[in-house]
């Protein structure tokens, strides 16, 4: 199972302490988990973060530095968010034990990611909607925002717990499919040429998309395509393309 946990990606997005950085190597460490990425952290490298990081070094010294989280996550097929608030349109949400749960099984044959947002306002509205599935602590509703270091540590201790389960019970849950999942570039490639139809057939105006493009892009990301089932959206897209050019 060990193994299976290398699977398993820690994205920091935009953090502006650099000791936050530490905190949450050493809290992934703690855990098992070994893999950090961090999308245009705002001071880094730095001494701070070593210090804090205390015996996980080897943690940031195989830290990813990505330009944006697409970049991060592009080859994962399991994307899970972290945010403390409702958005305007609302993602699946999943509790901490819940989101333990997806990651752990699907780490066992995928590449899965968990993201963490800015210290001050999380991820944005475009960075969560990359996101398969949202994840909230449950906290103090009079003061309910966590440090960022702690939030990284609770739900690296859910995803322990659950490969500690996993282990005792001697059996690895996995779901049977006929085709591997598409990767989150896949999914967007996708989303791109079905807008470009869109626009073609005066469905969809992108000086007024009125969050059309938010909304598919959430059917899709719940429904959760194989390659298969995006390789048979590209050919129907690109077939219905061609037979407009012919008109």
């Amino acid at each position: 199972m060990s193994e299976q946990l290398d699977n398993i990606r820690i994205v920091l997005v935009n953090t502006s302490h650099p000791g936050n950085i530490g905190a949450a190597a050493r809290a992934m460490k703690n855990m098992g988990l070994s893999r950090l990425y961090l999308v245009q952290p705002k001071d880094y490298p730095s001494g701070v973060a070593l210090g804090r990081a205390a015996s996980a070094l080897e943690i940031l010294d195989n830290a990813v530095l990505c330009d944006n989280l697409q970049e991060a996550i592009g080859d994962c097929t399991l994307v899970i968010g972290t945010s403390a608030r409702s958005r305007r349109i609302p993602w699946p949400v999943l509790e901490p034990d819940q989101c333990a749960r997806k990651i752990v099984h699907e780490a066992q044959t995928q590449q899965v990611a968990l993201v963490f947002g800015r210290e001050d306002h999380g991820l944005s509205n475009e960075e969560l909607q990359l996101c398969h599935f949202h994840v909230q602590i449950p906290a103090n509703p009079d003061y309910s925002s966590l440090n960022l270091a702690a939030a990284v540590m609770v739900l690296c201790y859910e995803i322990y717990q659950q490969k500690l389960q996993l282990e005792s019970s001697g059996a690895e849950e996995q779901e049977e499919w006929d085709k591997e999942l598409a990767s989150v570039d896949e999914v967007e490639r996708y989303l791109e040429h079905l807008e470009e139809l869109l626009i073609q057939i005066d469905f969809h105006d992108p000086d007024n998309p009125r969050q059309l493009m938010r909304r598919l892009r959430r059917l899709y990301k719940r429904v959760r395509l194989d390659k298969m089932e995006i390789n048979i959206l590209h050919g129907i897209v690109t077939e219905s393309r061609r037979m407009l050019d012919k008109k």
